[in-house]
């Protein structure tokens, strides 16, 4: 039975649950790997490879991308822009910042809290949010990581000024209070990037790699997903672009977890082939320049798990353990505060967690993936 709480819910807004579930799975890495996959498929054009992460997220992805983007791209300048509207987050991303500049000079990234519709070209959908556009450069000085860092940190105030939030009435959704985005690169690689680092009102929204992993609150509807998120950001790619959706799909472990509880919990209703049957729809006549490809399951794929060595699924399962896995079960099938707190109560979770982790001899989680490329 679901509840109905009186302020609609946000999974992700949860911060204990995110960073334990962040820090006790291997999912992140797992998306960052993925991801970096679809490096082979790019073909950039000058003046840089532009990357869209559409939800940094603590900046896990984004770094480890960048390194593969180095790796296989030295000598290209990169042009990276992350949206994120939680401040936390973004100070998790710029600790994370630093030794990019110093292995990839030639880099630009940008920060921001702008809506998937509009963060890919840095531009409010209205005249009035982009009259209230705050633009913050930090030309990062020195050559080593440790001065970046400080540089970074120092951003603290202007922050805390800019990235407030306010929930909304019909969604219960964080939006941004001043739209606001920071453009971060090394001030003597200034005159290098003359032709990358972003001006008001000259923005490009055409990327050739776009990252949207887990975007949206499962459950909601495929009209919402597209017209919001998956539309816009498809709208975003230049010719040969590929954007790359991830999401949470079940049949695993942890889904055996949660149905225990709410046999009739269904967490994740929209797959990914009604996701891209609505793109297209969406598209109309320019679903021509795009490939919209769902893949064989087997392709589709993406498993992670929880870190676990051996000797904790044995006869006896630590009680942290068992914390931890029922924590992933309930954050990735996004159960409301008010349900996790009735099953509780009884104390019925603990036995149903331990029951799984003994018949599966560990935990893991299924997403799906799928790509959009523009011809």
């Amino acid at each position: 039975m679901t509840s109905a709480p009186d302020t609609p819910f946000r999974f992700y807004d949860n911060r204990q649950k995110y960073l334990q579930f962040v820090t006790t799975t291997n999912e992140k890495w797992k998306v960052a790997e993925r991801s970096a996959r679809e490096l082979v498929n790019l073909r950039p054009e000058p003046p840089a490879l532009r990357v869209f992460d559409a939800g940094i997220g603590d900046g896990t992805v984004l770094a480890h991308l960048m390194r593969a983007m180095h790796q296989r791209f030295p000598t290209i300048p990169f042009y990276v822009v992350g949206k994120e509207i939680s401040l936390e987050d973004v100070r998790l991303t710029l600790d994370k910042l630093p030794d990019r500049f110093i292995e990839h000079p030639q880099s630009v990234v940008v920060v921001t809290n702008l809506h998937y519709a509009e963060a890919p070209a840095l531009s409010p959908n209205t005249e009035a949010k982009q009259d209230n556009m705050v633009l913050e450069y930090v030309e990062l000085d020195g050559t080593d990581s440790y001065s970046y860092g400080e540089q970074l940190r120092s951003m603290e105030d202007f922050l805390v000024e800019n990235w407030k939030v306010a929930p909304s009435n019909t969604t219960g959704n964080p939006l941004y209070v001043t739209p606001a985005a920071m453009v971060i690169h090394r001030r003597d690689q200034k005159f290098a990037l003359d032709n990358v680092i972003p001006r008001a009102g000259e923005y490009q929204s055409d990327y050739d790699l776009i990252v949207a992993s887990q975007p949206w609150r499962s459950r909601t509807g495929a009209d919402f997903k597209v017209k919001k998120i998956l539309c816009p950001l498809s709208r975003s790619l230049r010719t040969h672009g590929v954007m790359l959706g991830i999401q949470s799909s079940g049949a695993d472990p942890g889904l055996e977890i949660v149905q225990a509880i709410w046999p009739d919990e269904d967490p994740f209703p929209v797959d990914r082939h009604e996701l891209l049957q609505a793109l297209h729809a969406e598209l109309g006549d320019a679903a021509r320049d795009f490939d919209l490809m769902a893949m064989p399951d087997d392709r589709s794929r993406l498993t992670y798990e929880m870190h676990t060595l051996p000797s904790e699924i044995g006869l006896s399962i630590g009680t942290s353990t068992l914390f931890a896995a029922w924590n992933a079960a309930i954050y990735v099938a996004q159960i409301e505060d008010q349900r996790v707190e009735a099953a509780a109560l009884d104390g019925r979770y603990i036995e149903a967690t331990a029951d799984v982790l003994h018949r599966r001899g560990g935990l893991w989680f299924n997403d799906e993936t799928f790509v959009v490329r523009r011809n």
